[in-house]
């Protein structure tokens, strides 16, 4: 609902409240006014009818007296009876019987009279009744009832209190109302205030909970918008940059490792060469250094290797795939790393299960990333540690584990690890886990790492076997 939609709502039920509220009141003194002038009516009747009773009989007893303690209830204050001749004969005032009266001065029907001067004020307006009393064609005499309307008044003045009251409760609480409201509508605006603030200074994370339909919440879910929009813009402007720095780092990185080339090439022929001169003339040395030539050149092939894949590495690769024995391709791998290994006092523990199928993979490109991920373990236990080859055939694939004892790697760096050039060691330049990702979803795989700071780091390979031809 929107806000203005709201406070006109609050406004018109107030404007309801208090009509309905006075129309209530009213009615309800309009009926206690007609009914206490009803009983005044009954009450003048009455004492009217007692008045020329007692004028027209011959009865010396008066009943006025007696009669004005309740008819004083109703507003009767004072009747006198009045003979032909101006005389009080009868008065509720014993006083006044026996005195005169200017009949030319009686103003006959009802009409106000002036207070005596000094007289307590009993009354907003005294009236005085004056009804003739005619017999036939003879009159005898007059009543004269005076009245007090205090009763009426005093209904009046409660009823114009009530409505006070009713009108000021109402007003009070329109007034709490538009108070809560204004409390409940300024608050999320000083939130959005703090929001922008946080913004401005750089901080993207700020997200605000929408918890209404109007205006504030409508800003709200704009504001999220915008910042959810300025979120891309930085995520796509970061791309950008990096996908710049890579492109400019590739190109120098290509230029170099095309130069490095011509030398390995040089440095594989040479050792054919003195294996082909020196072999023959070695005596009971002739298999160690043939082992040692073997391992040369398998170094300088696998740093070819390398070179090859960091200048192709934004290029598809080409996968030539064939069943391999993961224990024979280890038996292949773990020798050219021993020396480097058992240096740094790490030992690899094999737990290869026999009837493990055999791998549908490029030989040469996995080579790579086993030595990748033999590499990267004992580069994070520089005091020695074992390092534990595992796999199982789980779930249709075939999941390939290795597991380390290292240091581990810090959440803030779990998400970074294979990114291009990213890395937290003082050589490499950062590419063997995103070459490594890389062969290994071309071979539709994945990649699961788990780390704990101070344990260890385990991945986690998984390949799908050899799909099977129908």
């Amino acid at each position: 609902m929107k806000l203005n939609t709201k406070l006109v709502i609050i406004m018109l039920s107030l404007l309801v409240l208090v009509l309905l509220t006075l129309f209530i009141l009213n009615q309800y003194a309009q009926t206690a006014l007609v009914n206490e002038i009803q009983d005044s009516s009954q009450e003048i009747s009455k004492a009217i009818q007692m008045s020329i009773e007692d004028l027209t009989s011959d009865a010396q007893t008066s009943r006025l007296t007696d009669y004005l303690i309740k008819a004083r209830e109703k507003g009767i204050n004072e009747i006198n009876i009045i003979n032909a001749e101006g005389e009080i004969i009868d008065s509720s005032d014993p006083a006044k019987i026996g005195k005169k009266r200017e009949l030319k001065k009686l103003e006959k029907g009802i009409h106000a009279v002036r207070r005596p001067v000094g007289g307590a004020m009993l009354s907003q307006k005294p009236y005085e009744v004056v009804v003739p009393v005619i017999v036939g064609d003879e009159q005898l005499g007059y009543v004269q009832i005076n009245m007090l309307l205090d009763n009426i008044r005093d209904i009046q003045r409660a009823n114009f209190i009530q409505r006070l009251f009713a009108t000021g409760m109402v007003f009070t609480v329109g007034i709490a109302l538009t108070i809560f409201l204004a409390r409940r509508y300024t608050t999320p605006i000083k939130n959005l205030v703090e929001y922008f603030k946080r913004i401005s200074a750089g901080d993207l994370s700020v997200t605000i909970p929408v918890e209404s339909s109007d205006e504030i919440g409508e800003m709200a879910a704009g504001f999220n918008n915008m910042v959810e929009k300025l979120r891309e813009r930085e995520a796509l402007e970061k791309r950008l940059y990096e996908a710049e720095h890579l492109s400019r780092v590739g190109q120098l990185a290509s230029g170099i490792a095309h130069e490095i080339r011509n030398p390995l090439n040089y440095i594989s022929l040479a050792i054919d060469h003195l294996k082909a001169e020196l072999l023959p003339c070695s005596g009971d040395k002739c298999s160690e250094l043939e082992e040692l030539a073997e391992k040369i050149k398998e170094e300088v092939r696998r740093a070819n290797y390398m070179v090859v894949n960091f200048m192709n590495y934004g290029r598809p690769l080409k996968l030539r795939r064939t069943q391999v024995v993961y224990t024979e391709l280890l038996d292949k791998v773990l020798p050219v790393l021993q020396d480097r290994l058992t240096e740094q006092h790490v030992v690899v523990d094999k737990q290869i299960p026999a009837d493990l199928p055999p791998l549908w993979i490029d030989r040469e490109l996995f080579r790579n990333c086993i030595l990748n991920f033999i590499t990267n373990a004992s580069q994070a236990m520089p005091e020695g540690g074992t390092i534990t080859l595992g796999a199982r055939f789980a779930e249709g694939q075939v999941k390939l584990t290795f597991c380390d004892q290292g240091s581990g790697i810090s959440p803030d760096d779990l998400g970074k690890i294979f990114q291009p050039y990213f890395t937290t060691k003082d050589v490499g330049i950062g590419l063997g886990l995103a070459i490594t990702e890389r062969i290994i979803k071309e071979h539709g795989g994945r990649i699961d790492v788990e780390s704990v700071v101070g344990s260890g780091t385990v991945f986690t390979v998984s390949l799908p076997l050899q799909p099977i031809e129908t």
